[in-house]
């Protein structure tokens, strides 16, 4: 049975998912509430996997929370915390839950988050959870070929980043990617319009849209904190200058943030080859709806059963 999420695309609709994070702590009530603000604007919404390599609420039991408010998950995974072993029993654990959408990462190190001493797994890195994640699905194989009683069945994604450098090492790890099995991509947000753009150019060269589905990563910025944060640690994101001069001026920043977060969208959905917008507002997930239907983008598709 397909996902919501791969209904949508499959049915050249303008997808929209967005972020959900779980908290810092043993409460269903935050992510059943984070759940319903959500539900009706996106047509899935990823849980993020200990972000940043710092604990939070596991993204299987806050997927399960959400599938009973009636929001589909989209499953992150990583590599870090996991060896295989433990990687193929979630992912088992996951579609026997209902979880149809999955997305694998390699995962942040350790040393960035609030556990530094602790030990990376890293067994595999993203490509080859990918290629494991497909043989599932498609040969009804674990990793060492012992068959599986029921296989997963998984619309299975992954990142990609248009402002790491260089871009051909970038662009050859997508193609990689696609070949092990990914179906759609969600990728980095998106400030610098004009370097997206040269990269959606390049991917759209490679026909790589045409194999894989493309997301396009957006976020509202809350503060001039925020942005000169992004701008200058978070790695893969490109901050213009112009965007950072806007909000100095800002009386109120938020809502500069949001318009600013509306122009990225209302340019984004003219580009060739983008399939939908992956709103990233953690712990500022009721900006949502007013994003969503102010772009244009509400009400969402429904499907018959």
């Amino acid at each position: 049975m397909k996902s919501n999420l791969e209904r949508v695309l499959r049915e050249k609709k303008f997808a929209v998912t967005a972020e959900l994070g779980p908290p810092r702590g043993a409460d269903p009530d935050n992510v059943r509430e984070k759940a319903r603000i959500l539900k009706p604007y996106v047509d899935a919404a990823n849980v993020t996997d200990n972000q940043s390599a710092v604990v939070y609420m596991c993204s299987l039991a806050a997927s399960v929370l959400m599938i009973e408010e009636g929001l589909e998950p989209v499953f992150q995974i990583t590599c870090r915390d996991r060896n295989r072993l433990a990687l193929q029993s979630d992912l088992l654990g996951a579609s026997a839950l209902g979880i149809r959408n999955v997305l694998l990462l390699t995962g942040d190190h350790p040393s960035i988050g609030d556990h530094p001493e602790a030990k990376g797994v890293f067994d595999l890195d993203s490509q080859q959870l990918i290629q494991l994640t497909k043989k599932m699905r498609e040969e009804g194989k674990l990793l060492n070929d012992r068959e599986l009683t029921k296989s997963p069945d998984f619309f299975i994604g992954a990142a990609a980043s248009p402002f790491n450098e260089p871009l051909e090492a970038h662009m050859m790890q997508m193609e990689k990617k696609v070949e092990s099995g990914v179906d759609f991509f969600q990728t980095q947000i998106v400030y610098d319009l004009e370097k997206f753009k040269k990269w959606v150019s390049e991917v759209h060269e490679r026909r790589i849209d045409e194999k894989a589905f493309i997301i396009a990563g957006v976020a509202p910025i809350k503060s001039l904190g925020m942005a000169n944060y992004m701008k200058n640690y978070v790695p893969g994101v490109s901050v213009p200058d112009a965007v950072i001069k806007r909000l100095e001026k800002a009386s109120d920043k938020k809502k500069e943030g949001i318009k600013i977060c509306l122009e990225v969208i209302d340019e984004v959905k003219k580009i060739k080859g983008i399939s939908g917008i992956h709103i990233m507002a953690i712990g500022w997930e009721e900006a949502v709806p007013e994003i969503v239907e102010s772009a244009g983008l509400f009400p969402r598709p429904a499907f018959k059963e």
